[in-house]
């Protein structure tokens, strides 16, 4: 144990050192740090690479800022081959009463444990640690499946965690890695690239082409392909060029199935269903339900999808037709996501409204356009705001490089500096 022990040392910051943390992202590090102190799981989500490590590390960081003793801190992170040996929660509590007696560790311990579904039988650990108020400790936990708190764990630990979806980068955050200003042109240099973190270290599109395919690839085998048996990994990658290329537009698992067909290509109903609901449990594309804004429920159907980050789009799939409308409608709704909004497709009477965003008593209407070059386009874009009765905001944002005045009480806000609350 003790060579095992030797090997992760590294990452860990135990006596005077700091492992890489990274760019700050104060919108989840210090949102999450405000819950620190208390019996709470800590459960940070989101797709492989979008920074989750970093952010826990972070976290870490700001612990040992605030008087924590270093040897108070554990971090274990299972992508990593010198945590091999911890296959299962049996493993995890071997290591961690070593560590405890290896580090004459006493009082709370804080225990960051980085995409921890890859420990068979976590949940075990976690229910157990986290409720022990003898050796009290205090648990952040990251994975890569939006299912990972279903079932057991959420029933042993209902009321007991608190859950935190990690995104790309967003436009702010992508300005400040970069050091650039907040601009019209800057704007669409962040469209036409994506929010990968490790995309803004890599020099030219070749070698980010292969980051990103190599991310895709990734997390097609590890969290779906392997986790799921999938028999037809290659229908599973064609469905999500699909889903690429018509994100922002209606999609019914009907349609999926019929384009196949007209390729000449037979599945299943139950199989695109199945396919879509794994790259959703990966994070790799988002659902948009329709929302009846006048029976304020959900409506069966045809959904809308977007993709998590646009360098799938502009880094993979190229050569398909696909606006420039349609990668802003796509990060408004990620923006709005990031805010921590509920977010739909709204239908009132015979008007669509890209967006119905929900957070606690707040409700938002949002339409999102490319551009408004004359008056047809801003009565379109306008029209279905306006025919909604109530008095909750309405916003219409668009690339354009003048601000409009207010119409009938619905503003109007440049993209780049669109910043929902």
């Amino acid at each position: 144990m003790e060579e095992k022990f030797n090997a992760i040392e590294k990452y860990n910051f135990w006596g005077k050192k700091t492992p890489e943390l990274g760019f700050y992202r104060p919108d989840y590090a210090d949102k999450i740090f405000t819950y620190i102190g208390n019996r709470l799981v800590k459960v940070l989500i989101g797709q492989r690479r979008t920074g989750k490590s970093y952010i826990l590390r972070q976290l870490a960081n700001k612990l040992t800022d605030n008087s924590i003793d270093r040897n108070n801190i554990l971090y274990i992170n299972k992508e990593y081959t010198d945590f091999d040996f911890i296959a299962n929660y049996s493993d995890l509590d071997d290591f961690v009463r070593y560590y405890k007696k290896r580090l004459n560790v006493s009082g709370k311990i804080y225990l960051f444990l980085d995409e921890i579904q890859n420990i068979s039988g976590w949940e075990h650990f976690v229910n157990s640690y986290s409720q022990d108020f003898v050796d009290e400790s205090e648990i952040f936990i990251s994975g890569s499946n939006s299912k990972m708190l279903s079932g057991e764990l959420a029933t042993l630990l209902s009321g007991r965690y608190v859950e935190f979806e990690i995104f790309p980068f967003s436009f702010s955050e992508y300005l400040g890695i970069l050091k650039k200003e907040c601009s019209r042109q800057n704007f669409i240099e962040y469209m036409e690239s994506g929010g990968l973190p490790e995309l803004f270290n890599l020099q030219n599109d070749e070698i980010k082409r292969n980051y990103v395919s190599a991310i895709k690839d990734t997390v097609f085998l590890r969290d779906i392909i392997q986790r799921y048996s999938i028999k037809e990994p290659k229908l599973l990658e064609d469905i999500f060029v699909f889903l690429v290329n018509n994100a922002a537009n209606l999609v019914s698992i009907t349609n999926v199935v019929n384009y196949f067909k007209s390729l000449g290509r037979k599945t299943t109903y139950d199989t695109v269903s199945a396919y879509i609901g794994f790259m959703e449990d990966s994070f790799l594309v988002h659902q948009s339900k329709r929302y009846d804004i006048r029976g304020k429920d959900t409506i069966s159907g045809n959904s809308k999808y977007y993709i998590n980050d646009l360098a799938y789009k502009n880094y993979l799939y190229t050569g398909f037709g696909y606006g420039m409308g349609f990668k802003l409608e796509n990060l408004v709704y990620l923006q709005l996501k990031r805010a921590g909004f509920k977010v739909y497709t709204g239908v009132f009477r015979n008007n669509e409204v890209d967006f119905v965003a929900l957070k606690e008593d707040k409700i938002l209407y949002v339409q999102a356009t490319y551009l408004m070059i004359d008056q047809k386009t801003i009565e379109r874009e306008y029209s279905p705001l306006e025919s909604i009765p109530d008095n909750y905001e309405k916003i219409v944002v668009s690339l354009d490089d003048i601000s409009f005045p207010q119409k009938n009480g619905i503003k109007h806000e440049q993209i780049w500096k669109f910043d929902p609350k």
